[in-house]
Order: C-alpha cells, then structure tokens, then sequence
C-alpha cells in the first residue's frame, strides 16, 4: 500500500467514524449549522462593527472580507473541485447505503475542497485579524470548527476535504489582509499584526455570536 492508498483509507475511516457520531438532536443542529441564511445576524455584528470603528473608511475592510470570501468560493468551488474530480461520500457508490445523510441532503458532486470550511474559517481568519480580540478570535475558531465538523457529520465531506477548506480559507485571509494593508496605508498601523487595537465594541460580536447559536440550538430542538 503506498502513501495515497493508505491516506485515502485513513481519510475514510475518519469519515465513517465521526459521520456515525448522530443523534436527532445533532442531526438538526449539523443541519442548521451548514444552512446558508443561519448566520446572517452574525455577518450583520461584523458589518455593523466595522462601521462604528472605521466610519467611512470600513468601506475598505468589508471588500476586503468580501474579496476574502470570493476566493475561498472560487478557489474551493470552480478550481480544486473542477480540477481534482474527487466524489463525495455522499455520492460514493460503497458508500451510500452506510453512511448517515440528513433530510436527504447530499451536496453536489465533487467534494474536495470543502467550500463551506474554506469560507468560514477565510471569514473567521480575516476578522480574528481585523478586530483584534482574544475572545473573538476563540470564538469565531469554534464557529468555523462547527461548521467544518457539520460537513462531515452530514455525510458530504471527507475530513480531508475539510482540512484542505481549511488551507485554502486561511490562505485566502493572510492575502486578503496583506491587501489591506498594502492599499489602506493610513490605517496601517492599526491593521499590524503586531498591534493589539481591540475596540470596545467588537465585544458585539460576541454577544450576536452567542445569541445566533443559542438560536440555532433552540430551532434544533423543535424542528
């Protein structure tokens, strides 16, 4: 067996392990957590803080979260994808009639890279670096953990898609903040990796964050 075989076995495996992992319970929060409108009242909090900390020149960090999003969704989605054809389990003939899909979701056709996880941890990366909070930055880790994890619990995504995602998002954040950077001059110091400027308010966005995933618990619960 050599080095891909063995990788691709362990990568299944992982898969049918964690993917077994399923209850009623989680089987609404996974599916939740994947879904697209579920965290707009986050991604408002962002908009709203960047607003209230930069004025008219928040114009800058939000197409920079924007650009950061597009690439982790055309990188993932229309490249790698296109590029490597790799199915998704949930599309995979061996393994249909094992594994555990929800509402009978089963994505499209080709699983790696992960688009969701690549968005979500871009998105988490970009303004972990922007605001500059310790507690944000652990927070908004564990959202797009969650997010990453739900892929795979929902039986769409191998666990080597989702570390692949991961690259690619936080790949797509160091660039879109040196962007920032390069062409914002006059917030350059604030933008610093080596500055720790956090403003009051981005402690919003832990309260929102909180709030949308009490939310999201207390609608899996009843659905």
């Amino acid at each position: 067996m050599d080095v891909i075989q063995f990788l691709d076995l362990l990568d299944k495996k992982m898969f049918l392990f964690f993917n077994g992992l399923h209850s009623p319970f989680f089987d609404g929060l996974m599916y939740t957590i994947s879904g697209k409108f579920t965290w707009i009242p986050l991604y408002a909090a962002v908009i709203y803080v960047a607003v209230d900390r930069w004025k008219r020149q928040s114009i800058m960090a939000i197409f920079a979260i924007i650009l950061c999003i597009i690439i982790t969704d055309q990188v993932s989605s229309t490249l790698i994808k296109e590029a490597v054809h790799r199915l998704r389990p949930s599309h995979t003939d061996d393994f249909k009639s094992v594994i555990h899909l929800v509402n009978g979701y089963t994505g499209g056709l080709y699983g790696f890279v992960s688009s969701h996880t690549a968005n979500s941890v871009g998105f988490a990366m970009l303004t972990s670096l922007l605001f500059k909070r310790n507690s944000y930055s652990m927070s908004i880790a564990f959202w797009a953990f969650l997010v990453g994890y739900s892929r795979i619990y929902l039986g769409v995504h191998y666990p080597f898609d989702v570390i692949g995602g991961i690259l690619v998002g936080f790949a797509s954040a160091q660039f879109s903040y040196w962007s920032l950077k390069r062409y914002h001059p006059t917030k350059q110091k604030e933008y610093s990796t080596n500055t720790k400027i956090s403003h009051p308010n981005t402690r919003i966005l832990l309260y929102v964050l909180g709030l949308n995933l009490l939310g999201v618990i207390i609608y899996s619960v009843f659905i």
